[in-house]
């Protein structure tokens, strides 16, 4: 008995610790960005990439490939890590995202159709801004000519390969993006922080 309890005790205690580690991840990122993401003035969602830079998401259209997939994604924030799992689907009518913990416990659902972003969650606080996740994905998984087009808008360029994307602000590397056999590695300079995603990407 005492055994069992110790047992539950300590996994209600991992517990915790999880979803603290990943509140506090998403806080920071939120709050590395400065800016508000959204305004009631505006019809179109946007973030903003640099103080001065903003974004304005693409349509869900401009994906490059489908995916409907488990993600492994390990993040990291001076010199802090932490691990988490999202069950993604994504396709050319909208993206639906479910945020799931170590053990398998969704921490919040996320969605973007018809260029409206709405994220609930039982776990995260209301100030965390669901866009600058869709930013982040649009960046990684989007299509070269739209994207472009949309970076050059707000005053920033993009360099591609098939491997790799660099967001460049002037001659300065804000964005990296590198793409190999089922992981992509996304690093934000201008913000330090950085995602490892693992997952069956085409």
């Amino acid at each position: 008995m005492a055994y069992n309890y110790f047992g539950q005790y300590l996994l209600k205690c991992r517990k915790t610790t999880i979803v603290l580690s990943l509140l506090f991840f998403f806080i920071v990122i939120n709050f590395c960005s400065c800016n508000t993401a959204t305004s009631a003035a505006d019809s179109q969602p946007f973030v903003y990439l640099t103080n001065r830079s903003k974004y304005l998401l693409l349509p869900s259209e401009n994906i490059k490939n489908p995916m409907d997939m488990i993600q492994h994604i390990s993040a990291s924030y001076r010199s802090k890590n932490y691990f988490f799992n999202a069950w993604v689907k994504a396709d050319k009518t909208g993206m639906d995202m479910t945020i799931l913990n170590e053990l398998g416990t969704s921490m919040g659902d996320l969605s973007y159709r018809d260029g409206i972003v709405s994220f609930s969650s039982s776990v995260f606080p209301a100030s965390v801004k669901p866009e600058y996740i869709v930013a982040d994905y649009q960046l990684c998984f989007y299509d070269d000519l739209p994207l472009r087009r949309a970076l050059e808008n707000c005053g920033l360029l993009l360099e591609s390969t098939e491997v790799s994307r660099r967001v460049f602000q002037g001659k300065a590397v804000i964005i990296e993006i590198k793409k190999s056999s089922g992981v992509v590695q996304f690093v934000n300079h201008l913000r330090g922080y950085s995602y490892t995603l693992e997952g069956d990407f085409e």
